[in-house]
């Protein structure tokens, strides 16, 4: 019965589709509206009506949850905790291999490490001019206006000042 009410309101606004669109438009709303007819004749508008509703039921238990919106919250700080991981793995930072090569920096930042003497007998980079090392100061001034050269010497310093490399 409902399939008849569906299928007769259906061939309805298929006619008025016919007639503002033409007849493919309408061809078209005629075979949709031939559907809930043919559900029915199979016996299965029972059933799409329970689906619908049990459909219907769980999207409202859903929403009116507090517990589900507690999983929506936990899901999303899962989320930004993945997200900020990828960028602290993609910038070295947080990880063994990250530690390991802060804990390099600052043993050769402060002389301890041995065999890391430079040529003047001075040992790592805190014996080193401030502006980067001694064969780039050299290599500096030898260069002459060349202010790109310059520029590219002092990114690199403060790259590796703050670890990256």
């Amino acid at each position: 019965m409902l399939g008849a009410a569906i299928t007769i309101v259906g061939l309805l606004i298929s006619w008025v589709v016919w007639r503002r669109r033409g007849a493919a438009a309408g061809l078209r709303g005629v075979a949709w509206s031939l559907v809930p007819l043919a559900a029915g004749l199979l016996g299965l508008m029972a059933t799409l009506w329970r689906a619908a509703a049990d459909i219907v039921g769980i999207l409202a238990g859903l929403l009116f949850n507090p517990m589900v919106w507690a999983g929506v919250a936990v899901a999303a700080v899962a989320a930004v905790l993945f997200v900020v991981s990828g960028v602290m793995r993609a910038r070295g930072m947080g990880g063994a291999q990250g530690r390991k090569t802060r804990e390099k920096k600052a043993a050769e930042g402060s002389g301890a490490a041995p065999g890391l003497e430079g040529p003047s007998g001075a040992q790592g980079p805190a014996a080193q001019a401030p502006g980067g090392s001694a064969g780039k100061a050299g290599a500096k001034g030898s260069k002459g206006s060349k202010g790109g050269d310059d520029d590219m010497g002092d990114i690199e310093d403060l790259l590796r000042k703050h670890g990256i490399e």
